[in-house]
C-alpha cells in the first residue's frame, strides 16, 4: 500500500529528507559531456525532485555515491597514520532496477568475498535506496534478459505523474517522514521487454579462452576503460601514494578507479605483465561478467543496464558479443 501526493506535499517531504539525508541522484550535467557542447547524466547531491533526471537513463551509474572515483584511505606522517571520517549522515539514493541489482553485485565483492572492505561497508550501511520505475525501455540496456528489470529490496519508490507523485515506503523511517497523503495501491514501473536482446551460453569452459572472437574485438578496442568506468558492477582499482610538497616525509594513500582494459593495468615488479593485449583484457572483462563470478557466486555479474555499449568511443557492443558467443554454442 503507498500514498499519492501533491506536488506541494513532496516538496514538503523532499525538504524533510535533506534535512535528514544526504540525498543523491541522476542530474544533467550541461556542457560537461565528451564535447563542449554535449550534456551529461551522472550521479550528484540533490535538494529538489526537480533536479533529478527521470525520463533518462544516468550515463554513469550510481556507483561513484558508495566507490569515490578519488578515496583518500588514510594519512600519514613518519609514526602515525590517519584514517578520516566516514560519512556523518545516511545517504539516500535514486536508482533504477537495473543499478539497484547492482548494489548487490558490489556487496557480494566487498562484504562477502573472504573479507569485508572497510572503506565500503561504513557507507555501505549508511546507504539507503529510492527506487526509479522505467515506464519504457532504454535503447541499449537488455535488463529483461539478465532478470534485473524487477527489484524488490527498495527502502522507497517515488513517480512523477503528472500533478502528483506516488510513492511507496517499505522503510518504516522514510514513512515517518512522510505525509499521510491518500492511499492507494503503487506498483513500481517495470519493463517487460527490450529492444536489446540477449542470450547468455550456458556451457563455456576454458575452450572459450581461446576463441577468435577475443582478436577480432581487440582490434578494434583502444583501451579506454570507458565501459569500466560507466559500469555498475566493475569494482578494481589502482592505488597512489601522495608525498606532499611541504613535507615529503607526510602524505596520504588514495585507491582510484582503474579499468582492466588500459595498459599497465596488470603490471608488476620486474617488468611482469599480463593481458597485454586489447583482445586479452575485453576477453578477461567478459568472462569475468558472465562465466568466472557466475560460478564463484552463481549469477552472472552483468546487470543489464547497457551503459558500456552506449560508452565505447568504437561502437564495440558488450552485448553483441555476448549473444555471438551464444550462437557459437548453440551451433557446436
Amino acid at each position: 500500500m503507498g500514498i499519492l501526493l501533491s506536488k506541494p506535499e513532496a516538496a514538503e517531504m523532499f525538504s524533510r529528507w535533506t534535512d535528514t539525508y544526504d540525498v543523491y541522484a541522476p542530474v544533467r550535467k550541461e556542457g560537461e559531456g565528451c564535447f563542449s557542447d554535449t550534456d551529461v547524466i551522472r550521479y550528484d547531491r540533490v535538494t529538489s525532485l526537480d533536479d533529478i533526471v527521470w525520463d533518462k537513463k544516468s550515463d554513469y551509474s550510481f556507483k561513484e555515491t558508495l566507490l569515490h572515483i578519488n578515496e583518500t584511505l588514510f594519512y600519514y606522517t613518519e609514526d602515525q597514520t590517519l584514517v578520516p571520517k566516514g560519512p556523518e549522515r545516511d545517504i539516500l539514493i535514486f536508482l533504477r532496477a537495473c543499478d539497484l541489482h547492482g548494489v548487490k553485485r558490489l556487496d557480494e565483492i566487498y562484504l562477502r568475498n573472504g573479507y569485508e572492505d572497510f572503506y565500503y561497508a561504513r557507507i555501505r550501511e549508511r546507504a539507503h535506496f529510492i527506487l526509479m520505475g522505467c515506464e519504457s525501455t532504454c535503447e541499449s540496456g537488455f535488463c529483461v534478459s539478465m532478470g534485473t528489470n524487477r527489484a524488490e529490496n527498495y527502502d522507497g519508490y517515488l513517480k512523477l505523474d503528472g500533478d502528483r507523485v506516488c510513492a511507496d515506503f517499505p522503510w518504516e523511517e522514510l514513512a515517518k517522514l512522510a505525509p499521510e497523503g491518500i492511499k492507494a495501491d503503487v506498483t513500481p514501473d517495470y519493463v517487460t521487454e527490450n529492444k536489446e536482446k540477449v542470450t547468455l551460453p550456458r556451457n563455456l569452459s576454458n575452450a572459450t579462452f581461446e576463441n577468435e572472437i577475443w582478436k577480432e574485438y581487440g582490434e578494434r578496442c583502444i583501451g579506454c576503460g570507458r565501459c569500466n568506468f560507466v559500469c555498475p558492477t566493475c569494482t578494481c582499482f589502482t592505488m597512489q601514494d601522495i608525498f606532499y610538497r611541504d613535507n615529503p616525509k607526510a602524505g596520504e594513500r588514495r585507491r582510484v578507479w582503474a579499468s582492466c582494459q588500459v595498459d599497465g593495468y596488470t603490471d608488476m615488479a620486474g617488468g611482469l605483465g599480463y593481458r597485454k593485449t586489447q583482445g586479452e583484457r575485453m576477453r578477461f572483462k567478459v568472462m569475468h561478467k558472465i562465466y568466472d563470478y557466475e560460478k564463484r557466486f552463481g549469477y552472472p555479474m552483468c546487470v543489464g543496464c547497457g551503459r558500456c555499449d552506449d560508452g565505447c568511443p568504437e561502437y564495440i557492443s558488450y552485448s553483441n558479443c555476448i549473444n555471438r558467443l551464444a550462437k557459437e554454442e548453440s551451433e557446436q
